[in-house]
């Protein structure tokens, strides 16, 4: 079968799952056609991303968040302001999307929970398959646990579900564990999808804490924890726009622009994980038994929803500042020896093959 990929750019997740999805495709005797994946000015696709996904790549405009002033927090309203005034843009996304289909003629697209490719569902109608990949989707899910007295964000966050995969034959939603699908929301429970650097990493424990950051406003936080505690070594990553490949703040403390080999290196050899609670990178954690310690980024009800479900699932701890003291004394009490969450992820390639294939 051919595929067709839509991806979203924010953060690193969406991009290392298509990249893991790609590479199983292709095991399986399938073509990977073309892949595109959402941009904005906030972000840089990291060539890691052209290097590894084995299909050409083109970039489009996608709608993305505004931050504070603090590049911490989301601020929703002008968000949504920016993005409607950006309308015109997004249209010519859509173009090249239905040029692209008819180019290529995909039998199925694959959504990575990019906004772009529900409205161009929205908009057309091509006669192709939908199938929409998140751990967003696992919100339809009856067991799944919402941030208490947030209504509107829960209401906004179910509607951008809605709309991200509209036209979906199926909503493959990624999981910390095992459980049952929906079929009366085309939901099919699976794995989280992990690249094979991470599954086959040799671990070890070190002496330094790692830390990913969405938005870099979270460096000051991790650099004024550090000011008192300047006997931790701590490296931690985030995606900003930034000519240098790192920066030493201290002897013990060291930013670096995102970069696959390296996050996963130091993954490997940390003593444990601090991030702003995406998906992706505590399933790494969780996968190489790091204790992880997540701190949603603010007005992410995403991120909140993922913490909490992460915690659910044995992950660790969740705050809502970077005191890594809170991570350093948590680490005595964390369970390595549960192997629950490893068998459930190396159950992955069988259950999305079936997905994918069996329509």
């Amino acid at each position: 079968m051919r595929y067709l990929f839509l991806v979203q750019g924010e953060g690193r997740g969406h991009m290392t799952q298509a990249i893991t999805l790609s590479l199983l495709l292709k095991q399986n005797n399938h073509e990977v056609v073309k892949v595109f994946v959402g941009k904005s000015e906030r972000r840089v696709i990291p060539q890691f991303f052209y290097d590894k996904i084995g299909a050409p790549v083109e970039t489009y405009d996608s709608p993305n968040f505004i931050v504070d002033k603090n590049q911490k927090g989301i601020r929703l309203l002008p968000s949504v302001i920016y993005n409607i005034r950006r309308s015109g843009v997004y249209f010519n996304s859509i173009r090249m999307i239905r040029e692209a289909v008819k180019k290529f003629k995909p039998d199925v697209i694959i959504n990575f929970y990019e906004l772009v490719g529900g409205l161009y569902f929205l908009l057309h109608r091509p006669g192709i398959k939908h199938v929409c990949i998140g751990h967003q989707f696992l919100a339809y899910h009856p067991e799944f646990e919402f941030p208490k007295k947030q209504w509107m964000d829960r209401i906004s966050f179910m509607l951008a579900n809605k709309i991200f995969s509209f036209g979906a034959d199926r909503r493959l939603a990624l999981s910390f564990r095992a459980l049952s699908d929906v079929p009366e929301h085309k939901v099919v429970v699976v794995p989280p999808l992990l690249r094979s650097e991470a599954l086959n990493a040799s671990t070890t424990a070190g002496d330094y804490i790692l830390a990913y950051i969405l938005n870099d406003g979270y460096r000051e936080e991790i650099t004024r924890w550090h000011i008192d505690n300047k006997h931790i070594p701590v490296h931690f990553f985030s995606d900003a726009r930034n000519e240098k490949e790192e920066e030493v703040i201290h002897e013990n403390l060291t930013w670096h622009k995102i970069n696959d080999v390296k996050f996963l290196e130091m993954m490997k050899n940390c003593k444990a994980f601090s991030s702003t609670a995406g998906f992706e990178s505590v399933c790494e954690a969780m996968y190489m038994r790091k204790p992880v310690y997540m701190v949603p980024t603010g007005g992410h009800f995403e991120q909140q929803c993922n913490a909490i479900d992460a915690v659910k699932s044995g992950a660790g701890i969740s705050g809502i500042t970077f005191d890594l003291s809170r991570l350093l004394a948590f680490i005595p009490q964390y369970n390595a020896a549960d192997t629950t969450f490893i068998k459930w992820v190396d159950s992955a390639p069988g259950l999305f093959i079936r997905a994918l294939t069996d329509f």
